[in-house]
């Protein structure tokens, strides 16, 4: 029997990714040659290890693409995309502008950071980990926070007022949906393993699709304290037809978003954003 090869997956430890990994992590796809392992961190972590290219595959936020996109190619399938919804600015109360004001954030290679800098570039940021922002606003450490997951869902239980929805103005800014997280691939695996690694991260994503209950009941294990219908809510916030294939408005998002990065200082270079085709 010849030896199956390694393929390492980071992804973040959410119930989104959870869900789209389901049928990899239970064994329920054939994998042939490759044996699949997953590697769950924070985003930011990941973020932090794609500059190192240490994985072969992993999830990363899309503004973070632009710093190891000689590494790594793009996946057509996996992202996380909010349609006019997205990361959220909050606070205890509610607050008239953000300007030299202190604001928790979850790092600043995330897509969120990369959207807040565009929506209002004169703030202060401190980095924490994500699940920990609600509770610096609460506390009043920093004046308000960037929330990502599924926070987004239960800031209001938590006592706090929504600022802005990021992906609400970015919609109304640009007409298009936010791309906020990415699988990517490395490219030193050569074409045939890209294609076929490629290949069974969108099998997994559709057999969760097609069987929601059970993909449902596992993302529940990494829903951190939400019951089951704000965790399908969340989940099909951000497993949908645009994480089965980009599509042409998701892709010209991604390279919307990449270029007023660059146009607006918060990326120091400009950025392609280059698909593995299927």
């Amino acid at each position: 029997m010849s030896e199956t090869e390694k393929v390492r997956i980071g992804h973040s430890p959410d119930s989104d990714d959870a869900f789209m990994f389901y049928a990899l992590a239970k064994g329920l796809i054939p994998t042939g040659e490759f044996e699949i392992v997953h590697v769950i961190e924070d985003i930011e972590t990941l973020n932090k290890r794609a500059l190192q290219a240490e994985l072969e595959v992993t999830a990363i936020s899309v503004h973070a693409y632009a710093y190891v996109a000689q590494d790594y190619a793009l996946m057509p399938c996996g992202a996380s995309i909010g349609d006019n919804y997205g990361p959220l600015i909050v606070a205890k109360e509610p607050i008239k502008s953000l300007t030299s004001k202190r604001i928790a954030i979850p790092g600043e290679m995330t897509t969120a950071y990369l959207t807040m800098k565009l929506f209002h570039s004169d703030i202060e940021t401190e980095t924490y980990r994500f699940d920990k922002i609600i509770e610096a606003v609460q506390q009043g450490e920093v004046d308000a926070g960037l929330i990502i997951h599924e926070g987004q869902l239960t800031y209001s239980r938590e006592g706090l007022h929504k600022i802005v929805d990021l992906g609400e103005w970015w919609y109304e800014e640009t007409g298009l949906p936010l791309p906020l997280g990415a699988n990517v691939i490395r490219r030193n695996l050569g074409h045939e393993k890209i294609r076929k690694i490629t290949s069974l991260l969108k099998q997994s994503i559709e057999y969760s699709l097609n069987h929601r209950e059970m993909g449902l009941e596992y993302a529940m294990t990494y829903a951190r304290d939400m019951e089951t219908d704000l965790a399908d809510k969340f989940v099909g916030m951000y497993v949908n037809d645009y994480t089965l294939d980009y599509g042409e408005n998701g892709r010209k998002a991604v390279d919307e978003l990449l270029t007023r990065g660059y146009k607006s200082g918060v990326i120091p270079h400009s950025v392609d954003a280059d698909f593995v085709k299927l």
